[in-house]
């Protein structure tokens, strides 16, 4: 805590459980007692919700704290942000080009604090920022490796600290939390996969899926990929042909569904990754609503195609930033080329309830063992240690 309350620029970082939000809260305590002009942002809508939620302060999105419109942002060199500390949650997923514009609007004087977990997947922008810093060795780095929040029989936050290790997860399904259905083949896992969310779940949990469940995979394509996995879970959970529906294209969407945002938009104050459900259309003026966070969203029907997919099933990239109740993730062979440590991971510290792993116990073994971090040359490491 001291660090960040010293150091212009420092970065706290920590896995699951490990206290990262509690020691966020002291740290804003701490500011609170110096009468500090503190900003608290995220790289996401859902993430700055998300912190929001757990500082009880107003945090946004960094474009929007920066003043982003079509032209770039308002806050720069020339008009820095009025804050003596900038608090980034969920840093691991800035990119360079961002970083950049935030640093470029802080005052001289200002300190910087990146807060995010390391191992998680980095931006899908360039560059590996918050590892980058780190390897810098120009930010204070305060790393938090103590598990304090792990319930009692709960595995979740267990097998995310031993993937993280490089050993296997516990998949006996012994505990109350982590479960492994098992089937090899990559058509007949996503047929069980569907059983699962439509079935099992709710039956274990007593749950909606369409409320509580988030299937996250490792890729697009393929039977237990993203696209095919989207069209038969829509069909399963909401593919009554009697509610009013469009076609977009090749794809059609009803009353009901599940969808996600894929661009950010803030004119509507919706961002890449929000998850809302379609509440209905209107033919006459040609525009479809969409249920975000208790929030109506109108689109016309030529924005629908560009910003709007189906998120019954999402990437591991999309899932950053959020939570979800229950995850339930497909992990087979036929993904080999996305087995990684880092997307495991991430996937599996998505969610608060229970995860359920549907497939090869093989494909699991191939993603902890594969901890080749891509290499990013964002440029930001070279730019630092110059």
């Amino acid at each position: 805590m001291t660090a960040a309350l010293t150091s212009k620029l420092s970065v706290l970082t920590g896995g699951p459980g490990t206290g990262k939000t509690t020691t966020l809260k002291m740290v804003l305590e701490a500011l609170d007692e110096g009468e500090f002009e503190v900003a608290l942002a995220s790289p996401t809508g859902r993430a700055a919700k998300r912190l929001s939620e757990a500082t009880g302060r107003q945090a946004y999105t960094v474009h929007r704290l920066l003043g982003y419109g079509g032209d770039g942002f308002t806050y720069d060199e020339s008009a820095p942000l009025d804050a003596d500390f900038v608090i980034v949650d969920e840093a691991s997923m800035l990119d360079v080009q961002l970083l950049h514009a935030l640093t470029r609007a802080l005052k001289p004087e200002a300190h910087l604090l990146l807060v995010g977990d390391i191992d998680q997947l980095p931006s899908v922008g360039p560059g590996n920022v918050l590892r980058d810093m780190i390897e810098s060795g120009l930010a204070h780095v305060t790393r938090l490796e103590v598990i304090f929040r792990q319930d009692e029989g709960s595995h979740i936050v267990l097998n995310a600290h031993r993937i993280n290790n490089g050993d296997a997860p516990f998949m006996d399904n012994r505990s109350s939390d982590f479960f492994f259905f098992v089937n090899t083949d990559a058509t007949a896992a996503a047929e069980l996969l569907v059983d699962v969310v439509i079935n099992r779940v709710p039956a274990k949990f007593g749950v909606d899926p369409l409320e509580t469940v988030q299937v996250i995979a490792p890729m697009y394509r393929g039977p237990a990929g993203v696209d095919s996995l989207n069209l038969v879970l829509q069909q399963a959970l909401n593919g009554n042909p009697a509610l009013a529906h469009k076609r977009f294209g090749d794809r059609i969407y009803r009353t009901g569904d599940k969808v996600m945002q894929t661009r950010n938009n803030y004119e509507k104050d919706v961002y890449n990754g929000d998850i809302g459900r379609i509440s209905g259309f209107d033919f006459e003026e040609s525009t479809m609503e969409v249920v975000v966070d208790g929030r109506y969203i109108v689109y016309e029907f030529n924005e629908v195609i560009e910003e709007l997919t189906l998120a019954y099933c999402i990437s591991t990239h999309k899932s950053q930033g959020s939570e979800y109740p229950i995850v339930v993730m497909p992990v087979v062979k036929q993904h080999y080329m996305m087995l990684q440590r880092n997307l495991l991971y991430t996937a599996i510290t998505r969610a608060k309830q229970a995860v359920v792993l549907v497939g090869d116990k093989q494909a699991v073994y191939m993603a902890v063992n594969n901890n080749r971090v891509t290499q990013r040359y964002g440029g930001l490491l070279h730019f630092l240690t110059e």
